[in-house]
């Protein structure tokens, strides 16, 4: 897996869990929804990610997107 599937995969699993957290627990973690959503639109403009930079000195391959 590269980092791209990798960082696309664990977004959209905090997405969907602060979701249906904010349904089951408290509305408050839609913070945490907005924050990675937030995230993900600087990464498309700027290509900076913070995971991505983690997963590649972890050493996982690099895809197109964060290079």
């Amino acid at each position: 897996m590269s980092i791209d599937r990798v960082v696309f995969a664990v977004a959209g699993t905090f997405i969907l869990l602060t979701v249906a957290l904010s349904q089951l627990h408290s509305v408050y973690w839609l913070g945490f929804t907005a924050f990675v959503g937030l995230n993900m639109l600087q990464a498309a403009f700027t290509g900076f990610c913070p995971m991505a930079l983690i997963l590649k000195k972890v050493g996982v391959k690099p895809g197109c997107a964060f290079e």
